[in-house]
């Protein structure tokens, strides 16, 4: 299958009205219409106080069109430049190049016994900004992408990769580790629900935290709707616990720049397991600033996480960065320092039971596994499980170099593998 889509989004702005069309034609009688529908529909609206004017290209961070003998040309502002992640190996991946792909995970499948299905993708994509006050920002990226999942009678294993560089995908190993997973948990044991030590892979960790950083943002502080909420400042995870957003981590994938065309900035969320700030659009962090909150939120200004305007979300922080931990441990460490516990190679269904706790719901999946005296023994019957996130993040005992991880509950992130004591299995699946 193979898709081509084009768009231009277009946003006017009138003394505090705005307004936003699209369209996916290009010649001029079209962009006419939907630059009259932008306008039109912004004049109806009411006046919005906290709307701000566009950014400029100073005010951005990024670059600036100035006219010259009637023509445009760009000159440079200082900005950090962001790092390349268009990679002409991944462009030019042909549908044969995926078949071969596809081809050797099938393979593996076969000399296994087992029923393979997944993805083998590639994609191209650009995005540009701009407005009349000169702000001009671009940003070209590849994705190329593998999921496999592996199928036996009774049990079932997982994996998905992605990255800008199809380079860093080693489809082979993928498919191998699926397989593994799924011959090694056949006929899977059923054992008691309660607190245990659970290691969980990298794809499971990001699932499940990915939860709460709808939360790290000002509009949510503002709403009183996020379980920050009079704990900005505080310490509410382990020591071990430190959060980025970084949009120039070299393991990070995305735009540069937010809705508005602002240059993201790095921002360290949590330092220590203390809570230091949240993200910011422009006009939340105007508003920020106004509030009753302002001296209980950290640092408030712009940090280029804005969604595109008019918006009810504000922002959020979207390239999550897990710090290296002071004594990384690999996977097989962790299982060969735990006397009784569970592997869990990935989360799904999950749903969130109390905003305020971070207290959320799921299942395992396609790879669970009971470890005792530092060995995987065989396959569980899969959980489902109720925990804090809270609690989670203050009982990691262990973590590995962060890796860049992907799953299908959350977006993809920089991630360690965790072994968390206490982790709390409420009941056994029938599979």
């Amino acid at each position: 299958m193979e898709e081509e889509n084009s768009i231009v989004s277009i946003r006017t702005n009138f003394s505090g009205r705005t307004a936003r069309s699209t369209a996916n034609q290009f010649d001029d009688e079209s962009l006419r219409r939907a630059v009259a529908a932008s306008e039109n529909l912004a004049r109806v609206q009411v006046p919005d106080p906290d709307l701000l004017p566009m950014p400029d290209a100073h005010e951005a961070g990024g670059r600036t069109l100035r006219l010259r003998s009637g023509q445009a040309h760009e000159a440079p502002v200082a900005a950090v430049a962001p790092l390349s992640r268009f990679f002409e190996q991944t462009a030019a991946i042909t549908p044969a190049d995926r078949a071969e792909v596809v081809k050797r995970i099938v393979s593996v499948a076969g000399k296994h016994e087992l029923t393979t299905a997944g993805i083998c993708s590639n994609s191209e994509s650009g995005e540009g900004i701009f407005n009349c006050r000169g702000l001009a920002n671009w940003h070209r990226q590849t994705l190329a992408e593998i999921s496999i999942t592996m199928l036996a009678d009774d049990s079932s294993g997982w994996q998905k990769s992605n990255s800008p560089d199809v380079s860093n995908l080693e489809s082979a190993k993928l498919a191998e580790t699926a397989a593994q997973k799924a011959v090694e948990s056949m006929h899977p044991r059923e054992i008691a629900p309660g607190k245990y030590t659970v290691i969980l892979e990298p794809a499971a960790v990001l699932d499940i935290v990915g939860f709460m950083f709808w939360d790290y943002n000002g509009a949510a502080i503002l709403d009183q709707r996020s379980f920050l909420n009079d704990r900005i400042g505080t310490k509410l995870f382990g020591e071990n616990i430190n959060i980025s957003d970084d949009a120039a981590h070299p393991l990070q994938a995305g735009s540069p720049f937010d809705g508005e065309g602002m240059r993201r900035q790095c921002v360290q969320l949590v330092e220590n397991g203390v809570v230091k700030r949240v993200v910011y659009a422009r006009a939340t962090a105007h508003k920020m600033k106004n509030s009753e909150y302002a001296g209980k939120v950290g640092p408030i200004e712009p940090t280029g996480h804005g969604f595109p305007l008019p918006n009810e979300m504000g922002e959020m922080p979207l390239n999550i960065v897990f710090g290296v931990p002071n004594n990384p441990r690999s996977v097989e460490e962790m299982i060969a320092s735990t006397e009784h516990g569970v592997l869990v190679t990935r989360l799904w269904y999950i749903r969130e039971v109390d905003p305020y706790e971070k207290i959320v719901t799921g299942m395992t999946r396609d790879g669970t596994f009971l470890v005792e005296h530092g060995k995987v023994q065989c396959g569980l019957r899969n959980f489902r499980f109720n925990e804090s996130l809270i609690s989670m993040l203050s009982n990691v005992e262990a973590m590995s170099v962060p890796v860049r991880a992907c799953g299908e509950e959350s977006f993809d992130m920089v991630v360690p593998a965790m072994k968390v004591k206490e982790f709390n299995f409420t009941e056994a699946t029938k599979f």
